[in-house]
């Protein structure tokens, strides 16, 4: 069964000078301002699409990464982990770095960055993204 997930956001002004709210309808967790200074310079209490995107990405490759660890017959205790998206005024998204580490009990560090690279590659927001490179450290704690 299919889902879907939805976001709006209200924008006011140009670009350089204008600002908006992103309101997360599905899940009913808030509104988030956001703004070009926001996104191309200081974060200053506002989000961006990048810090977004970063969200989602952390949040479905973590998910990956466990059911495959499970599957693998090692299930995680733990995965922290974070993604950076890194932003260029005038060319865009430029790359993601993802950084996980893993309490896993049964498995060495080259099984848990095998499993870690296999999430990066086959998890649905990471697969999204085809076109930009994507990066990964990976190790046990």
């Amino acid at each position: 069964m299919a889902t879907k997930r939805s976001a709006h956001t209200v924008w006011e002004g140009d670009l350089f000078n204008g600002s908006g709210v992103v309101t997360f309808d599905s899940s009913g967790i808030g509104d988030q301002a956001v703004s070009w200074p926001s996104r191309a310079e200081q974060a200053d209490g506002r989000t961006s699409p990048e810090e977004l995107m970063a969200a989602a990405h952390s949040s479905c490759f973590s998910m990956a990464l466990s059911h495959g660890l499970k599957e693998a017959g090692t299930p995680p205790t733990r995965l922290v982990t974070s993604a950076d998206v890194t932003f260029q005024p005038g060319e865009g998204i430029t790359g993601i770095h993802l950084t996980v580490e893993g309490a896993v009990t049964g498995i060495d560090n080259d099984a848990f960055v095998a499993a870690a690279e296999d999430a990066k590659a086959n998890c649905p927001v990471s697969q999204a993204l085809t076109g930009t490179a994507i990066t990964l450290s990976a190790k046990l704690v």
